[in-house]
């Protein structure tokens, strides 16, 4: 800093895709600060430095940072107004430096930090990686080879996904398109990797003209009988490195499209002068959200294979409990190997989440070898209260993601009024019609309602958009409080989370989550045909996710007869779905945790 002249340094949680998770080598924030959260911000300036993150990695953050002279900001409004809350607070004069890479950086996060920042005195300087001269033996990129997703599961080959891309780049008028988002590039050539944990992705750009392709990725990495095969199609493997030159090569008079929302600020300030830049939704981020009527079906495929692993796992855990050693980490472990001995299993989709009791309430937790709750002894339980299990895997054949929470021992009154309000909220915001094209967040107030009636929330959003064998966080639909816009709109095919949660600080945490298909349906259940002259197509939700919700939680007086009746209905899905599928124990455990309830 000192030899450039910078007061302080901004290190983003961010690579030059604006990755969820991020590949070793964009690893700096944590790297220099020990905190290990999958999101958050390090400024370091002279005499202080800060993370700053939001309300999921508090209590953790704390933890982390503690000794390490690293201050903890909590950060609840925009990102940029709080750094530069933060920098007006530095000793010194104007003006000051603030460097960060742009090449990591998102171009309206960066739009954003320089206006927040000069009107605090400060100047923003991107040009340069701060870490490049302090991280010697910072990673390399990653070396898992590329391969192609294959037909059954990839549904649409690769040409036809093109030409709908290029349709819309001449309906812009571009002449070319910059893809750099790694689940859109994925999803555009139908290939996979493993240069990210838990998506399967690889680290690449795509520029994409009317008649070619140039894919941009780390030599090696293609295999040879793929390399030519793409490019038959018009595909040509280049070097990883050889992008940004590229890019900055467009011949005057071209017209690039991009996604401003999905680009780096160096990528946009690469662009020559002589190009003209369109700005707008890349094509295939809306493609790839509505899932076709063959992949639907083989996400159904993929969901029944993952509601029998919890199968044959659940019925294990209740019959290990008390008998047997379990902890935290026994469970992420016994619930990966059942999900392992599935067909078309590749890996897990995230983290497990496994939060016994006060775990439970960190939404983000994971339990590690260093520190993690213990459930059971081989002589009994070591505490009564409740597990909430979220995990998920990726199939070749789609993404899942699923919460549950059992009780170990008898849940409380209190307990089970707030394992009944968020279950009350899951099956409210599940049974909803809405007219196609509503605004995904306009649905959010929904599953909160049962909740706000008793005075409760959760901090999270509702519900998150999900990929075919993609990333399991997708957009652009987001069921939550963000402010909406025209992209977020529900459209058939569509993958959704519902998930609303309670959480209560060192006591337990409930969130009961399925996905979701939009399917069109009628307005209302006594209309017989689907949409009406005045209203148009109306849109529900098919319920994906299939494993028995426990009805031990449940305080029955709290409970409509239509949520009865749905969860009932629910039940005796799962149970036919699985019943071919599951036998022995795994069958015993499904048909006592489907019978139905009633009050």
């Amino acid at each position: 800093m000192a030899a450039q002249g910078w007061q302080a340094v901004l290190v983003p949680s961010s690579d030059p895709h604006l990755s969820e998770y991020l590949p070793e080598r964009w690893q700096g924030r944590q790297w220099l600060s020990g905190f290990t959260g999958s999101a958050g911000t390090l400024v370091v300036a002279t005499q202080q430095a800060a993370l700053f993150a939001d309300s999921r990695y508090w209590e953790q953050g704390a933890s982390e940072l503690q000794g390490s002279g690293i201050d903890l900001v909590k950060m609840e409004g925009a990102p940029a107004a709080a750094y530069a809350k933060w920098l007006q607070a530095l000793p010194g004069d104007a003006p000051r430096v603030l460097a960060t890479d742009g090449a990591v950086l998102g171009l309206a996060q960066t739009q954003a930090l320089r206006t927040a920042i000069e009107a605090q005195g400060w100047q923003l300087t991107t040009a340069a990686d701060p870490l490049a001269a302090i991280w010697p033996e910072r990673p390399s990129l990653p070396t898992p080879p590329v391969f192609a997703h294959l037909p059954p599961h990839a549904a649409t080959s690769r040409q036809d996904k093109l030409h709908g891309v290029r349709q819309r780049m001449q309906a812009l008028g571009a002449s070319h398109h910059w893809v750099a988002t790694l689940d859109d590039l994925a999803w555009l050539l139908n290939l996979r990797g493993a240069d990210v944990d838990y998506n399967p992705v690889f680290l690449g750009h795509a520029l994409v003209g009317l008649s070619d392709v140039q894919l941009f990725v780390s030599p090696g990495k293609v295999p040879a009988a793929l390399s030519q095969e793409l490019a038959s199609q018009g595909v040509v493997v280049r070097a990883y490195d050889e992008a940004m030159p590229a890019l900055r090569q467009l011949p005057a008079g071209s017209c690039l499209l991009i996604d401003p929302k999905r680009i780096t600020w160096g990528l946009r300030e690469a662009v020559p002068e002589g190009v003209k830049v369109v700005e707008a939704l890349n094509p295939s981020t809306l493609a790839k959200a509505c899932k076709t009527d063959a992949e639907a079906a083989f996400i159904r495929e993929a969901m029944a294979r993952d509601g029998a692993a919890m199968c044959a796992f659940y019925a294990w855990l209740e019959q290990a409990l008390g008998r047997t050693a379990i902890s935290e980490l026994t469970i992420d472990h016994r619930l990966t190997a059942e999900r392992q001995k599935q067909a078309d299993y590749v890996s897990l989709s995230f983290p497990t989440i496994a939060g016994f009791n006060a775990n439970g309430a960190l939404p983000h937790y994971r339990a590690t070898p260093q520190a993690h709750a213990q459930i059971s002894t081989p002589t009994g339980l070591t505490a009564e209260g409740l597990l909430l299990i979220d995990s998920g895997a990726q199939y070749l054949g789609g993404t899942t993601d699923i919460t549950r929470v059992w009780p170990i021992g008898t849940p409380s009154a209190a307990q089970k009024r707030d394992f009944t309000l968020v279950l009350k909220g899951t099956i409210g915001l599940s049974r909803t019609r809405f007219p196609k094209g509503t605004l995904a967040p306009m649905l959010d107030a929904i599953a909160r309602a049962p909740m706000w009636a008793h005075g409760m929330d959760f901090g999270h959003g509702t519900g998150h958009g999900v990929g075919y064998f993609l990333n399991v966080h997708e957009g652009p639909q987001s069921i939550s409080k963000a402010v909406p816009d025209a992209h977020m709109a529900m459209l058939p095919g569509m993958v959704t989370s519902i998930e609303p949660g309670l959480y209560r600080p060192g006591q337990w945490g409930i969130r009961i989550e399925n996905l979701v298909l939009n399917v069109k349906v009628p307005p209302t259940v006594a209309d017989a045909a689907p949409g009406t002259p005045e209203h148009g197509d109306y849109l529900g939700f098919e319920t994906l996710s299939l494993c028995p919700i426990d009805t031990r939680c449940i305080e029955l007086g709290l409970m409509s007869e239509e949520d009865l009746a749905w969860l009932n209905a629910y039940h005796a899905e799962v149970r036919r779905r699985f019943t071919p599928l599951v036998s022995g124990d795994a069958l015993a455990w499904l048909t006592a945790r489907t019978q139905p309830v009633a009050r």
